[in-house]
């Protein structure tokens, strides 16, 4: 059958027949390959970014002439081939095609590099194809796929759910809402708003819990995110090196401007010919501007990310490697970072600090048997478990999947009566076999919460009388460096609807009046090369600040392990060098800005809390700040961050909103590609004063001698062609070697410095130039314009060559 675009502007309002029908897809088997090759190729591929491979590359060839002045140039060099001179038009739009040329080569094999190596960790998707499951990358999704969705996915098209369990999806990129919404099957009226659209999921958004087979209708830009997309053409926030940039641009504006108004005032006042002082006036603005910087950026980037990638760091955004160069702060999520990530749990014990069976058991169920976020604390208690209990007497009824505002996962289960583990009754039918219990794990502080009650030695006790000693054997474990969860449950047996309903139903509000059973604890230890990792960054001039949502005496440890001056105590004064969650809570942004120079560990903190540390951090004395986490709960820091790094094995939403992906989980590897980020940086500076300096000189010079000559020092064909001959060369630039000593600290744009290397090497540069100019006039007195002509251009192309930074000079600067 022909494929025709089949409008589905309100597909939630659609039964899941009329959709397949009209997809010609079905929920079990998929597409055929050779459909979604098809489908590919007629819809396009699923993305809101306007680039990719091609670029295309008609648009980055035009892109090498959107200067203003090169623009005039071509305009007046047409002018000049109609005023009689067409061998000079002609040679200026060679000269100038050439050079748009060599910087078309080099930017588009630099981009060809790094669209190779942002392939390895592009966004993949669960699809079924031919009957089977395969993963394909997110981009060749097209309407009718059938997709497999879990915690941590980012959710690739617009579609509708077939079927769910415990779905919970993240959409505050289209609401604004930060709480996550359940996702179910059904039909919904057609005009109802996008937040309440229960049966559907969105591109953009991705999954916090559950799993879920969705079926695909939108892609692309067709999708709720691609039509803000097209409306609003959003940008990614210009990073420092792009800031820098943007200042030098204006800084060469200034000095041409001046430069070229006042060349062309003078000449029009010799009366000399009113074109060719035009043109000359504006060579030399072309002369000196670095023509070829954006080409050298963009060869340098490339090479830096191609030596990154040696390092096992792949760039998603080539603009950030710079920013990696000039980070001064990296933050660091706590587990699976600074830690192992391989958490164990040591014991289970009772609220007296006994090991116990029934703490054991019920932990087990609760991690058995959740099916939402996975996470590695599910995983400890199920390796720990494993052939300890026979659950055959045990089944799932209902669960509230973990979130990061209750910081506590809940389990309904059914339990066979006179099971050698659990022996109750459900006292209003003594003779039913089956009871129901809620079993809920989590934060501690959050366990307390939901409990009114605590079991100690057999007995059901108010917690009241018990809450100090728990709290104290918490805190005594948490300075031991283990992480403690708590544990509560709570028995259903006298509720007659409950126990006789086949699908038996729990919310949140259920969480109450539950009985504390005991803790949870777990070690996760540092990782072996850990302290020499963090040395390698500190002597990069890069501090380390701990992020973590476990508690502050968790993070305390680590701290200390690290070398980093703890203080517990909650104190308002800025000495302190710990910050709480709660405590953050109640402090306004600009006490937070002062604060959190001062604090090197932050415990306790909400995901959101995350974003505005960073976000603090960054406003606090211009640093640039880095953040590395490998869980859904960092995605929002690691998109604040000036540098936003994520491994490889994270969610699909974390990679996203990554600068930096490390293919392994090691600060160590982080260390090498600062250091690439320096060299980087260091290379394209070196470009900037070795260009500046010496076109300034060379035009500086032109410009005074035009003032003295009866005419033009040098035609605009040859200012044109000095340019491309010195530029060509200094592309090299990009596998220079680069001392120690200038990777040793961040680095940044200097635009004073620049100003005064500049003024000081192109006036030496100018002096030659005089020099040249004396001896020309008084000793070898030329016998034509055109001998003066080349031994000026001769010596000019020397003299720039010349002007190489000197090693003192360039380190002053870093």
């Amino acid at each position: 059958m022909a494929l025709r675009k089949v409008k589905h502007s309100e597909f939630w309002s659609n039964s899941l027949s009329e959709l397949e029908h009209k997809l010609q897809t079905s929920p079990k088997k998929g597409l055929t390959s050779q459909d979604a090759e098809s489908r590919l190729l007629f819809y396009g591929k699923n993305s809101v970014k306007k680039h990719k491979k091609s670029h295309n590359l008609l648009s980055l060839w035009v892109s090498q002439f959107k200067s203003p002045i090169i623009i005039i140039f071509i305009f007046t060099s047409v002018l000049s081939f109609f005023l009689g001179q067409p061998e000079d038009a002609l040679l200026i739009i060679v000269i100038v095609i050439v050079s748009g040329f060599l910087g078309f080569w080099q930017e588009r094999g630099a981009l060809y590099a790094i669209y190779k190596l942002q392939d390895l960790v592009q966004s993949k998707t669960t699809v079924i194809r031919d009957g089977s499951n395969v993963i394909t990358p997110s981009e060749k999704i097209v309407p009718g796929d059938i997709i497999i969705l879990k915690s941590g996915d980012n959710i690739p098209a617009d579609s509708i759910v077939i079927e769910s369990r415990d779905l919970f999806v993240n959409e505050a990129t289209l609401t604004g809402e930060s709480y996550p919404v359940e996702k179910i099957s059904g039909v919904l009226h057609k005009d109802i708003p996008l937040k309440e659209r229960s049966n559907s999921v969105f591109m953009g958004t991705f999954v916090v819990s559950g799993t879920a087979k969705v079926m695909v209708v939108k892609t692309g830009f067709h999708t709720e995110l691609g039509r803000i997309s097209n409306k609003l053409k959003h940008k990614n926030p210009e990073t420092d090196f792009e800031h820098g940039v943007r200042k030098f641009g204006y800084f060469l504006m200034e000095i041409t401007l001046i430069l070229v108004i006042s060349i062309l005032i003078i000449n029009v006042y010799f009366e000399r010919p009113v074109l060719e002082s035009f043109l000359f006036s504006l060579a030399l603005a072309i002369g000196l501007a670095p023509q070829l910087l954006p080409a050298i950026i963009s060869v340098n980037l490339a090479h830096g990310a191609k030596r990154m990638a040696n390092e096992k760091v792949i760039v998603k955004r080539l603009a950030a490697i710079e920013n990696l160069g000039s980070m001064n702060i990296l933050c660091s999520d706590k587990t699976g970072t600074l830690t192992v990530g391989e958490v164990k749990l040591k014991s289970a014990i009772d609220v007296g600090g006994n090991e116990d069976n029934k703490v054991l058991l019920y932990s087990y169920l609760n991690s058995k048997f959740e099916t939402g976020f996975t996470n590695p604390i599910d995983k400890a208690i199920r390796d720990f478990c494993t052939d300890k209990f026979d659950l055959k007497d045990y089944q799932k009824v209902d669960e509230i999947p973990y979130d990061f505002i209750r910081k506590r996962l809940t389990i309904l289960v059914s339990i066979t009566n006179n099971h050698s583990d659990i022996k109750l009754t459900c006292s209003d039918h003594p003779n039913r076999t089956t009871t129901f219990v809620m079993i809920t794990k989590g934060a501690l502080y959050n366990i307390l919460d939901s409990c009114s009650k605590a079991e100690i030695y057999g007995k059901i006790v108010d917690i009241s009388k018990v809450k100090q000693d728990i709290l104290r054997r918490y805190e005594e474990l948490g300075k031991q460096g283990f992480r403690v969860l708590g544990l509560c449950y709570k028995n259903i047996i006298d509720d007659n609807k409950m126990l006789e309903a086949p699908n038996i139903r729990i919310d949140k509000k259920d969480e109450t009046q539950m009985t504390l059973l005991g803790f949870l604890v777990f070690f996760d230890p540092i990782k072996p090369d850990l302290l020499e990792s963090i040395s390698s960054l500190r002597k990069l001039g890069i501090s380390v600040k701990i992020i973590s949502g476990d508690n502050k005496y968790v993070v305390s440890s680590l701290g200390k392990q690290i070398g980093m001056p703890i203080n517990t105590t909650a104190s308002t004064d800025f000495d302190t060098a710990i910050l709480t969650g709660p405590e953050l809570h109640s402090m306004r942004p600009d006490a937070l800005v002062t604060k959190v120079k001062y604090v090197d560990v932050f415990a306790e903190i909400e995901p959101n809390q995350k974003e505005q540390i960073i976000l603090a951090l960054r406003k606090s004395e211009g640093n640039v700040v880095g953040y590395i986490g490998d869980g859904i709960n960092d995605a929002s820091a690691i998109h604040a961050a000036d540098v936003g790094i994520s491994v490889d094995n994270a969610p699909d939403v974390t990679k996203e909103a990554s600068d930096f992906v490390l293919l392994e989980k090691d600060l160590g590897v982080l260390a090498d590609g600062v250091s690439e980020g320096r060299r980087t940086f260091a290379n394209t500076m070196k470009y900037v004063f070795m260009a500046t300096s010496a076109n300034f000189g060379n035009m500086f010079s032109m410009a005074g001698a035009s003032i003295f000559l009866s005419f033009l020092p040098l035609l605009p064909k040859q200012i044109l062609l000095m340019n491309l001959l010195t530029d060509i060369p200094e592309m090299a630039i990009s596998t220079d070697k680069v001392d120690k000593e200038i990777i040793e600290k961040p680095r940044r744009w200097n635009i004073k410095f620049i100003r005064k290397f500049m003024l000081v090497f192109g006036l030496l540069s100018a002096v030659f130039d005089f020099i040249t100019f004396g001896i020309l006039i008084f000793i070898l007195n030329p016998s034509t314009t055109e001998q003066f002509r080349t031994t000026w251009f001769i010596e000019s192309i020397i003299s720039a060559c010349l002007i190489v930074p000197d090693r003192t000079n360039f380190k002053t600067y870093f």
